[in-house]
């Protein structure tokens, strides 16, 4: 059996925090990142570790997106126990049961709708502990869109991208972003980062938290890299949320539905050709090729907008031609 120094040193961290004896902590997932996530019993009750090693990941915001938070009223873990020298969390268990589940259910409508119910109260978020949430601005979003060059087209097509149509395309992207209300960003809503608890749901995986546009986490629910949903409904829910945000005060009455759509598909649109680039990452760099399934949905996502808008039509081309490729080489 191989041993993993980093579980054995967690181990005896609870050990010490609790002063009792207890059973080795269960792996139970890792992430996208260099985090993973153990579940361990104390007291009769299960309760969840978190891993992550301060030479690869910074757990202060964390907490501090975690206290903003539960100061804002949403519902996030509660920390019972921190050593951010070592790496180390302790949280309560909020259970197995992810948003995705949910989502082949007849009611799945009323799940979106309670997700959504939480996103005006995280566009509140602006600020932790830490100071102000990062910028979401051009500079990280320009980094961001250059992951599409570098890792799906460059390493995993083994092709580059026509230079003009993706300087057409970032600038209108860009563009878009800036023209939005700025506010507090989750950066990564989706169906495996909400976690039913009851009749209820809980966000996890915030702390990369920015102030970024106001479709940004509307449009990772809806189009979710992980599960397609009707699209009766996800027009239906961005009619919606675009009168719940204008009657909080978050988008101007002035925002025509029109749009507020096009910010909508323009956002989804860079959010897309991100993780194309990160999914290839996490195969071609990390050895994390599970993610490889999800890039067809991905890119189909991204050829319908692209194509449906002119800045960004050469490349909608470009990416319907890889797609085609991907397809014949299935």
């Amino acid at each position: 059996m191989t041993v993993d120094p980093r579980a054995q040193q967690l181990h005896r961290w609870l050990e010490q925090q609790w002063q009792q004896t207890l059973p080795p902590p269960e792996p139970i997932f890792a992430d996208a990142s260099f985090r993973r996530y153990f579940r361990y019993q104390r007291d009769g009750r299960s309760e969840i570790a978190m891993d992550a090693p301060p030479h690869l990941e910074d757990c202060r915001p964390f907490v501090a997106v975690t206290n903003a938070c539960a100061a804002q009223g949403l519902p996030v873990p509660t920390i019972l126990a921190q050593d951010l020298e070592q790496g180390f969390l302790v949280l309560n268990d909020l259970g197995d049961t992810h948003f995705y589940k949910m989502l082949s259910r007849a009611d799945v409508g009323c799940w979106y709708r309670k997700a959504l119910a939480l996103q005006p109260h995280f566009c509140r978020l602006t600020t932790t502990e830490l100071g102000p949430l990062p910028a979401y601005d051009a500079a990280m979003l320009d980094f961001e869109l250059e992951l599409l060059p570098q890792w799906f087209a460059g390493e995993h097509l083994q092709i580059e991208l026509p230079a003009e149509a993706w300087q057409q395309a970032k600038q209108a992207l860009l563009a878009n972003a800036a023209a939005q209300p700025q506010v507090g960003v989750h950066r990564d809503f989706h169906s495996r980062n909400l976690m039913v608890v009851g009749g209820n749901l809980a966000l996890i995986d915030y702390q990369g938290a920015v102030l970024g546009p106001i479709t940004y986490d509307l449009v990772s629910l809806l189009r979710d890299c992980y599960w397609r949903m009707d699209q009766k409904l996800l027009t239906e829910l961005v009619a919606e949320q675009h009168q719940t945000l204008i009657k909080a005060g978050l988008v101007d009455a002035e925002v025509s539905l029109a749009q507020f759509t096009r910010w909508f598909d323009l956002t989804g649109l860079q959010r897309h050709l991100k993780v194309l680039g990160i999914f290839a990452r996490l195969h071609h760099r990390d050895g994390k090729s599970g993610y490889l399934a999800d890039l067809p949905r991905v890119l189909q996502y991204a050829v319908e907008v692209a194509l449906r808008y002119p800045e960004t039509q050469a490349l909608g081309q470009w990416l319907a031609e890889q797609q085609q490729r991907l397809e014949s080489q299935q």
